[in-house]
């Protein structure tokens, strides 16, 4: 490649990392889903016409034989929905209209991997007993997945805490009001499970007027043997 081919490339990576910065700057709440890193590799992969691999849930790495690909990502202060992504399947997100304030929750089969059942559940003015009813009627070997948004927590009782803790939370003792939480459990979960985000609503530290920064959440979970 000539001298000038470079130089044209390298003059369009600094415009474009400009723009992107630009963006970042002003519109952080819309782009925050998208991380730098993958942006710029895909960037480069047009430039150099490479096609670099993909892993489910568009996570940085791909899982081992017998794990499920995850992704939860937290709703953006009370604009930007969360979403849940297993074994490469949007669970609920924005676009498929089934998010709503509070907890997003997704019931996902350990064995096969398939969806169960999705619901959200308004923990501002909702009815707890509804969360309640949902997660006593949980069976055994179910992964559980929750994306917070707005408000996960004003209607937060000890009861509904503990179940959260049998699923395998650590946090969940110590949300509040506005914080941010997403977390992957499992019903007869024998420990702590290690897929757990939490943030505490901060005046001092919020990244939002009145919320903190949205927390993503990606891994491998394995599979229930049978």
């Amino acid at each position: 490649m000539r001298v000038t081919g470079v130089i044209r490339y390298v003059a369009l990576l600094i415009t474009l990392l400009g723009t992107w910065f630009i963006v970042q700057t002003y519109f952080d709440h819309r782009w925050k889903v998208i991380s730098l890193r993958s942006w710029l590799g895909e960037l480069c992969s047009s430039l150099t016409g490479e096609q670099l691999p993909r892993h489910k849930c568009g996570n940085q790495k791909s899982c081992p034989q017998n794990y499920f690909a995850f992704k939860i990502i937290s709703g953006a202060a009370n604009v930007v929905g969360p979403s849940i992504c297993f074994d490469n399947v949007v669970l609920m997100s924005s676009v498929k209209n089934n998010i709503g304030r509070g907890l997003n929750i997704a019931l996902v089969n350990g064995t096969s991997g398939q969806l169960l059942k999705a619901d959200t559940f308004d923990m501002y003015s909702g009815d707890i007993n509804k969360l309640d009813t949902f997660l006593q009627e949980i069976k055994r070997g179910t992964i559980v997945l929750v994306a917070s948004y707005d408000d996960p927590a004003t209607k937060m009782n000890d009861k509904v805490r503990a179940q959260f803790v049998e699923l395998g939370s650590s946090h969940v003792s110590n949300l509040g009001f506005r914080d941010n939480w997403v977390f992957l459990g499992a019903k007869g979960l024998k420990s702590k499970s290690p897929f757990e985000e939490h943030i505490k609503n901060d005046r001092e530290t919020n990244k939002y007027d009145g919320w903190p920064e949205m927390l993503e959440l990606e891994g491998c979970a394995p599979r229930k043997m049978d």
